[in-house]
């Protein structure tokens, strides 16, 4: 099964589009034709529709759920480098128990940021975007190449770079992006607070 995690503001699905080829692109690599998505803004329940709605999607050749919750943004204050093997993540699966055992991992830091072969990828539920000067930059290394990473590159806010444990100095703040998170919605942190 396979997840899309599709943000809903104010009655606004965001990003549709996107996630509708997303959806294609992945029902093509695993042979079959993609569902389409419901009107999932005639699913919401009243008292979500003036709300930022966090919609999760799980599907195979149908829909197989939804579900809508009130977005509640998680406090990230620090992250902790995971070392790990090659981890498939290049399609976002609706099993996430891989992402999660790296997770337990975190010790007392407030989550993860997954390294493979000494190259940075991503925490457990978002790529990442270092800030250098003015400049941003995101790891040409992600597991997955999320929608919000992908429009940002588009619109030249950010560029990929290679990133390795040895670099992070270089850098001055992490951001963390998903489908809910934005560079502006405030989920940064010094690069200080990367332990190791």
């Amino acid at each position: 099964m396979f997840l899309e995690t599709i943000c809903i503001a104010n009655g606004i699905v965001q990003d549709i589009e996107a996630h509708r080829e997303r959806m294609r692109e992945t029902a093509s690599h695993f042979g079959f034709r993609a569902p389409q998505l419901p009107d999932l803004v005639a699913r919401l329940s009243t008292e979500l529709r003036n709300k930022r709605v966090k919609c999760s999607v799980t599907y195979h050749e149908h829909i197989l759920g939804t579900a809508f919750a009130e977005y509640q943004q998680r406090e990230i204050h620090s992250l902790k480098l995971i070392e790990t093997e090659q981890l498939d993540y290049a399609f976002k699966y609706s099993d996430r128990s891989a992402l999660h055992a790296l997770l337990q991992k975190r010790g007392d830091c407030d989550e993860i940021l997954i390294v493979q072969d000494g190259h940075i990828t991503d925490t457990s539920f978002s790529n990442v975007i270092f800030r250098k000067g003015g400049a941003y930059f995101t790891p040409c290394t992600c597991l997955l190449d999320g929608i919000k990473r992908q429009r940002l590159l588009r619109a030249g806010r950010i560029r990929e770079a290679e990133i390795t444990v040895s670099d992070l100095h270089l850098f001055e703040t992490v951001h963390l992006i998903n489908a809910m998170l934005d560079i502006e919605d405030g989920v940064t942190l010094p690069v200080a607070n990367i332990a190791r």
